[in-house]
C-alpha cells in the first residue's frame, strides 16, 4: 500500500462502508483555496467532491457500527 498522502488519478480506494471508488483528479476550491478529491463511486457512477483533508483523516473507524470491512480508515488504498 502507498502513503495516502499520494493521491493520484485512477487510484482506487475502499470506503469502510463497504463500496469502491475511483480518484478522478484533485482540484482546487475557487473561493476558498482548499485542496478537494474528486472521486466516482464505482457502484453508482456518482461524482463525489470531498476535501483532501477530510480524505486523508486518520480517524479510526475500526469500532463503528456501519464499518462492514473492519478497516481502520475511512478510505483505504487497494490500488494504484
Amino acid at each position: 500500500m502507498s502513503n495516502m498522502n499520494e493521491i493520484k488519478q485512477g487510484q482506487v480506494y475502499r470506503h469502510f462502508k463497504g463500496h469502491f471508488i475511483k480518484i478522478i483528479t484533485i482540484g482546487t476550491n475557487t473561493e476558498t483555496m482548499e485542496e478537494m478529491v474528486v472521486y466516482e463511486h464505482q457502484g453508482n457512477n456518482k461524482i463525489w467532491i470531498r476535501p483532501l483533508e477530510m480524505f486523508l483523516n486518520k480517524e479510526d473507524v475500526s469500532t463503528r457500527e456501519d464499518n462492514i470491512t473492519g478497516q481502520k480508515y475511512r478510505f483505504e488504498l487497494i490500488s494504484e
